[in-house]
């Protein structure tokens, strides 16, 4: 062990958070989490410990370590599985497979609300908030937090009673009455701001209404708030989620070498992706996905269809940029600190163009060609440096580039900048362009299946859209439904709407 990691393992402070060890090159090889820092990284450096091969290797290889402290254990579970998919140490193969991903799916507008876990989040209407590691803690998590916040988990076909759950305090009991639908969605708003971080705010909320209600004498109500309020002092001693707006992002290394490189005026707090996705001009759309401290924060992800389907993708970015940066949108999304088109000139062009007319051209633009992952600025953009504050343009620092063993080029009004692809810049570009492709060509596949199966199934009188989907989920495509025996038609649909359809797709 040399002298600068024994120094860094004396200053591991005791809190929960995600580390980074390192090998001699500054690459990052493993990304791990831990509810004490201290404790778990120097468990590694412990010659008594029993360890696996693997885990010799790793310590073999580890020439510096670093970290970043967080809130709460399951803040550690969220941040690490970012850091792992932005990443990709090549100790954390276990960690790559999308199958360990999973979210909280809350099914708010619902008639009957639920709260559950998934490994595929679906274009559903639901509210879903992830993606986490490990199932077991989240489940933990959930477990606890319904103590604090009641709610069902499932719906049972015609349970009129309230369940067991409900008397034990973990159930609204929407069977019986208990508790009115408005004021269990109000609940599960609660549940979600608190999984969101805004634990301080609604602490404080319950603590007004329980004084409210007991100035007023209905003690039974403020008992029950009473009663929350001691759920969430024992959450902070167990699995809590924490603030994320808190994280240090000045020790996030690709954050660090984006701003260094790009001169940005501030780190990007916020940070805005953008794809387009068709086939052959129909069903155009574009994807927005948006990075928050540097993790994907799914929850403010966008997605547009354009007015006209064109074979052009600079004139569906353009329309796209316009649209996102209207007066509208800007007062209801915000500004973002920095947006990255997935293309080169053309399309980043096209990005700029729609910007400078929305007057917003003191936002960064930058693209990511896809063929040399060359990051894409436009030399307009530039300004004689950081200091002199002259908006938000950007600037080439020649010395970064050079640090990080990259050079650039410039082609007619651009600059071609190339970075080692094992640079941490790069993965952290790669991560927010590889999301945006795939948002994009998520909802694009979601189109073409609704257009495929709209010519014929949107013919058939009585049959609306909640039985269509039911076909297409039942039976797999539109010509499994067509050819599907009678018998098979009525056990899903019934015999009327059976009828329906055969007689449609039939002749």
């Amino acid at each position: 062990m040399n002298k600068k990691l024994e120094k860094k393992l004396s200053e591991l402070p005791t809190c929960p958070g995600v580390y980074f060890h390192k090998d001699a090159a500054g690459e990052i090889i493993y990304i791990g989490k831990a509810a004490n820092l201290r404790n778990r990284v120097r468990q590694y450096f412990q010659k008594s410990r029993a360890r696996d091969a693997k885990t010799d290797l790793l310590v073999s290889e580890i020439a510096d370590t670093d970290w970043q402290t967080v809130e709460s254990e399951i803040d550690a579970l969220f941040l690490e599985a970012e850091l792992v998919r932005r990443y990709l140490p090549r100790y954390n193969i276990l960690l790559r497979d999308d199958k360990a991903m999973v979210y909280i799916r809350i099914d708010y507008d619902s008639d009957y609300p639920t709260v559950s876990t998934t490994r595929r989040p679906l274009d559903d209407g639901a509210r879903y908030l992830g993606p986490f590691l490990s199932a077991i803690s989240v489940r933990q998590a959930l477990k606890l937090l319904r103590r604090a916040f009641p709610f069902a988990t499932r719906r049972i076909a015609g349970q009129k009673r309230a369940s067991l759950h409900y008397h034990l305090g973990l159930d609204p009991g929407l069977e019986e009455g208990r508790t009115s639908l408005e004021d269990y969605r109000a609940n599960l708003r609660r549940l979600i701001a608190y999984i969101e971080g805004k634990r301080t705010a609604i602490i404080h909320e319950l603590e007004k209404e329980m004084k409210a209600y007991a100035k007023t004498s209905e003690f039974e109500k403020a008992a029950q708030i009473r009663n929350q309020l001691f759920a969430l002092q024992n959450l902070t001693r167990q699995v809590v989620f924490s603030d994320r707006e808190f994280l240090d992002i000045s020790k996030d290394h690709a954050l660090n070498e984006l701003v260094e490189l790009l001169n940005l005026p501030k780190f990007p707090a916020r940070v805005e992706g953008y794809d387009i996705s068709h086939m052959s001009g129909t069903d155009v759309v574009a994807s927005m996905v948006v990075f928050t401290n540097g993790v994907s924060n799914k929850r403010e992800y966008r997605k547009f269809k354009t007015y006209n389907n064109k074979n052009d993708d600079f004139a569906n970015m353009y329309e796209t940029i316009t649209r996102r940066l209207s007066e509208r949108n800007r007062t209801k999304w915000g500004v973002p600190n920095l947006i990255l088109i997935d293309g080169g000139k053309g399309q980043l062009d096209a990005a700029i163009r729609a910007r400078d007319e929305a007057g917003q051209s003191q936002i960064p633009f930058i693209g990511l060609a896809k063929r040399e992952e060359q990051i894409v600025i436009q030399k307009e953009q530039r300004v004689e440096s950081r200091e002199q504050g002259v908006g938000s343009g950007l600037t080439l620092n020649y010395k970064m580039l050079q640090k990080l063993g990259g050079f650039a080029s410039e082609t007619g009004d651009f600059i071609l900048v190339n970075v080692p692809h094992s640079s941490n810049l790069i993965k952290l570009l790669q991560r927010i362009r590889d999301e945006s492709h795939r948002f994009a060509v998520s909802y694009h596949s979601t189109l073409k299946v609704k257009r495929q199966t709209a010519s014929l199934l949107d013919d058939v009188p009585g049959i609306g859209p909640a039985t269509r989907k039911k076909l297409i989920k039942t039976f797999g495509s539109l010509r499994a439904v067509s050819t599907a025996s009678e018998a098979d038609l009525v056990k899903v649909i019934g015999s009327a709407k059976a009828n329906a359809v055969l007689s449609n797709l039939t002749n």
